[in-house]
């Protein structure tokens, strides 16, 4: 009996070990639980890039003068997703303008040939982005694929000339690395983050 149980119980040590390997020790059961995982465990220095603005204005990406820089991923006409991650991010500015926290708010089009200036400010406008606190930006056609990448955005071009992508809040600390992910509704993390109080 035993003879036929130990292979059984091999294979669930054998299995439970790998699982133990992919997940981080159990810390992470998706790719993006991954992804958020290495992101604290490493954070990755953000390259010095200029964004275009909403009203012609070249923005750095990097955190100035001791700031954090809270960064989200849209296109201007996103119907859905990015319409509610603009409102969680609208949530964040009034509490964290509430608290005179030096935070800034960046909302970084991955379509930049669409996405002018005009349009930006048509969504800027559409979500009282003020150009100050919270603004949005466009790359450099050349700086995109990189961004993309560094912050693992995940973007994918749909059959009505839209794209289908992940969300999510990217926090660029004062020292220039990007060091934390949070969902775009995890108000209440990125306010503790921001405060100390999470990794």
């Amino acid at each position: 009996m035993l003879a036929r149980a130990l292979p059984s119980v091999l294979a669930a040590v054998a299995g439970g070990g790998i699982l133990w390997q992919v997940t981080d020790g159990a810390q992470a059961f998706t790719s993006e639980a991954a992804r958020r995982l290495d992101v604290v465990q490493s954070p990755r220095q953000v390259p010095e890039v200029l964004l275009e603005d909403m009203v012609g204005r070249q923005v750095p990406l990097l955190p100035q003068a001791g700031e954090v820089v809270l960064v989200e991923f849209i296109y201007t006409v996103c119907g859905d997703i990015c319409q509610i991650s603009a409102a969680d991010f609208a949530e964040i500015r009034d509490r964290l303008r509430a608290q005179g926290a030096r935070v800034r708010l960046l909302s970084v089009s991955f379509d930049p040939e669409r996405d002018t200036p005009e349009q930006m400010a048509i969504y800027g406008d559409a979500h009282e982005a003020d150009g100050v606190m919270w603004t949005v930006a466009r790359p450099r056609q050349k700086d995109l694929p990189g961004l993309l990448k560094l912050f693992d955005v995940t973007v994918i071009p749909d059959e009505w000339g839209g794209f289908q992508h992940n969300a999510a809040i990217h926090v660029i600390s004062g020292d220039g690395s990007f060091s934390a992910v949070y969902d775009t509704d995890a108000v209440e993390a990125v306010l503790a983050h921001l405060d100390g109080g999470q990794p």
